[in-house]
């Protein structure tokens, strides 16, 4: 198995990312803190989209839930899950969330396709709600319910990304729209796997983004008022996503022709633009007009 420093890029190098804008906010503690889990899941996800053929990767992904239980006792061999076990305790995170993020993870390796938007929102659930969980009790809060925030968003999260990346997921032989969503629009696999831009996938990425709609504003009704200060920086995440699903509906649904991205400096100025409203809640929107969900 790769060391762990060899495979998980430097987060601090990791500027084009959304989560390293996020999360530049955050208070010194709590940043080394999501550091680790960014790391961690970075990590398992390039076991299962850069490593070897489809065995050894599920062989690699069982070695790695096997390190994490290891880490538990302080007796893991990677340096990185020992400091991850470290954090869990601090911050009291539930394990099953991290074993769940991996048997999401494991959904990439068995399954190609989803039949239905039920199995696609378990593995949404799997890949991002459990790490907006995991992030929320670093976060803390005083409302249970929102927990629910951090599902619905995370679900928002990867069904947007889900969509910017469909052809990069083609390429290697995934589709994740699920397929009675195909056929309702009469738009084949073929036609995906080919990038056939045409009204019919119009249609159906429509319906998609309406979808991922309806969670960003369950997300929204979920955040309690007194957690909004603790949470500036998975607000960030949502707006930059957010954004990122206009820009998809903006270019009229044409995923196919080029990646649709956001640029450096725009989420540089979310961040900034959420730190005002965090500063200065009662007179941000005599200043500054936003349509942005959080």
């Amino acid at each position: 198995m790769q060391t762990a420093a060899s495979v998980i890029p430097d987060f601090s190098q990791n500027r084009k990312s959304s989560f390293y804008y996020s999360f530049l906010i955050l208070p010194r503690p709590k940043r080394d803190a999501i550091e680790t889990i960014y790391a961690f899941c970075r990590f398992t996800d390039d076991i299962v989209d850069e490593v070897g053929d489809e065995k050894e990767k599920y062989a690699l992904l069982l070695q790695w839930t096997e390190e994490l239980r290891r880490s538990l006792y302080g007796i893991s061999h990677y340096s990185l899950l020992n400091k991850l076990s470290a954090i869990i305790k601090r911050f009291h995170i539930p394990i099953e969330l991290f074993y769940e993020l991996i048997k999401g993870m494991e959904m990439d390796l068995l399954n190609k396709r989803y039949n239905t938007f039920s199995e696609l929102e378990q593995y949404c659930y799997r890949a991002a709600s459990t790490v907006g969980l995991i992030c929320a009790e670093v976060f803390g809060y005083t409302n249970e319910k929102t927990k629910q925030y951090a599902i619905n968003l995370g679900i928002a999260l990867q069904l947007t990304n889900i969509l910017r990346d469909i052809k990069t997921d083609a390429k290697r032989g995934r589709i994740y729209l699920p397929l009675e969503d195909l056929r309702k629009f009469d738009y084949s696999e073929a036609d995906l796997l080919n990038s056939t831009y045409n009204e019919r996938f119009v249609e159906l990425m429509k319906f998609e983004c309406e979808r991922a709609h309806e969670y960003f504003h369950r997300a929204k009704g979920y955040l309690a008022e007194e957690d909004k200060p603790l949470f500036t920086a998975a607000r960030t995440m949502g707006n930059i996503y957010y954004l990122l699903l206009l820009r998809i509906e903006r270019a009229r649904y044409d995923v196919f022709s080029k990646r649709i991205r956001l640029s450096s400096p725009l989420k540089i100025l979310i961040a900034m633009v959420l730190q005002l409203r965090k500063k200065f809640p009662k007179n941000f929107h005599r200043y500054v007009h936003t349509e942005l969900p959080a």
